[in-house]
């Protein structure tokens, strides 16, 4: 994770002491709930849960025994026996008993992706706000609308923002159903089958710590994987990913159209741009669209770990840790790139500048071809066919572009046309009000959602 494009608390969710401290929340919630079994002494885990805080003392402690045991696991659990058995030798045997460290790692991972995935929803959240607000504000500015990068029919500039937030409210679904996917833990020991644990104390496990804990994760309560082998299999984190990979196109599109209605020749929207801001070290009146290209660039980052979490599926047998390196990775870059994207594209579309004038412009300098399906059909209703029509309306565009005149000016010029319009039909078939006669309808029923 590179410092530049990341936020503080987002950072703290996934450093090594913040790891440490779920491994400890799950050693405490195993311990209670096989003391109330009578499986170990309650006195056990009351020791356990006095002494299992991740403080830097047990962190570098870990670090000077990972040295020896080359297990990070094991590490903690030495440095945490040690802790406990100063005030109780006894007391420290029945730490991470009956478990193994997927136990430990895989639940305290669901925690911490829940934690992590909470902060990248609100941010989702944040965004939608800002993309409503602006799209309501704009809901009756005429722009051009493009297809190919061409100009097409008019449109609204709320409508443009109206579809993104539509978009960007699929998103915060289908990151939703993946939170729920990975809230899963197990405590069911070296192969998944129970044989010195049992489903109850898992599921006691599971319960104490969505009672103390999932405030922090949003509310959504920790099931129990129902067939574990060694591990929670990695097609629940693998459908995280690619949540997050859709979100980051979501992010992309977006930014990709601020770019574009930011080029100069279109100028009909713009980043803001600070006192004292620069766009280029040679060429003082360049304002660049930075912001939005970089949004792009991380949507490329946040795409890539998809195929390593994929190929995370397929484990040997009950259990091998390929996987382990590799989440390492992909889980806080992921995390910490989307949380800074969002937000980053969110402060864009706040203060994003929008210029209707300049968008009236453009409307009128493509010489009156936005009418030209209008006058298609206008042609067709007065009984021509729909081939003979579309040749009428098509000669007269080009005519229209390539001599800078108007498309009806150009239409007078083609044999086919003479007489078949008066200058009030004319002047419907230039009326704007069908291209915004449905914007009502189409924000009722988006925002309805």
């Amino acid at each position: 994770m590179l410092a530049r494009y990341a936020l503080p608390e987002m950072v703290a969710l996934w450093s090594e002491q913040r790891r440490q401290e779920l491994w400890c929340r799950a050693e405490v919630a195993l311990a209670q709930a096989q003391s109330e079994q009578g499986v170990i002494p309650q006195r056990a885990a009351e020791a356990i849960a006095k002494h299992a805080h991740a403080d830097e003392a047990l962190v570098q402690r870990s670090r000077e025994q990972e040295k020896e045991t080359r297990h990070d696991v094991t590490a903690f659990l030495r440095a945490l026996e040690e802790r406990i058995e100063r005030e109780d030798k006894d007391a420290a045997r029945f730490l991470h008993f009956g478990v193994t460290s997927s136990d430990i790692l895989d639940s305290a991972f669901a925690m911490q992706l829940l934690e992590a995935t909470h902060l990248l929803e609100q941010g989702l959240t944040a965004l939608l706000a800002a993309l409503r607000a602006k799209a309501v504000a704009h809901k009756r500015t005429l722009c051009l609308g493009r297809s190919h990068g061409m100009a097409a029919e008019p449109t609204t500039f709320g409508l443009k923002l109206l579809s993104f937030y539509a978009e960007g409210t699929r998103a915060r679904q289908r990151l939703q159903r993946a939170r729920l996917e990975i809230a899963t833990v197990s405590f069911s020991g070296t192969v998944g089958h129970y044989a010195f644990l049992s489903p109850d104390i898992e599921q006691r496990a599971a319960a104490l710590l969505t009672e103390r804990y999932a405030a922090r994760w949003g509310g959504i309560v920790l099931a129990c994987e129902p067939c574990a082998t060694q591990v929670i299999p990695r097609d629940r984190h693998a459908m995280l990913f690619a949540t997050f990979a859709i979100t980051a196109s979501f992010l992309e599109r977006l930014a990709v159209e601020i770019r574009h209605l930011q080029r100069s020749e279109v100028a009909e929207v713009c980043e803001a741009f600070a006192d004292g801001q620069t766009g280029s070290s040679a060429m003082p009146h360049k304002q660049n669209p930075i912001l939005s290209e970089n949004i792009t660039g991380l949507a490329r980052l946040l795409r890539m770990p998809l195929q390593a979490a994929l190929e995370n599926i397929a484990l040997w047998h009950e259990r091998d840790i390929s996987h382990s390196s590799v989440e390492r990775v992909i889980a806080p870059d992921s995390c910490t790139t989307l949380d800074f994207a969002l937000q980053r594209t969110t402060s864009v579309v706040e203060n994003l500048q929008v210029f209707p004038q300049r968008m009236q412009d453009n409307l009128e300098a493509v010489h009156g071809t936005i009418f030209s399906q209008g006058l298609l059909i206008k042609l067709v209703q007065k009984g021509l066919s729909r081939k003979q029509a579309y040749g009428i309306v098509q000669r007269a565009s080009r005519r229209a572009t390539e001599q800078a005149v108007h498309l009806f000016e150009a239409l007078q010029d083609d044999a086919e046309a003479q007489g078949l319009f008066d200058a009030q039909e004319k002047a419907m078939l230039q009326d704007l009000t069908p291209y915004t006669r449905h914007v009502d309808t189409l924000f009722e029923r988006v925002l309805a959602q």
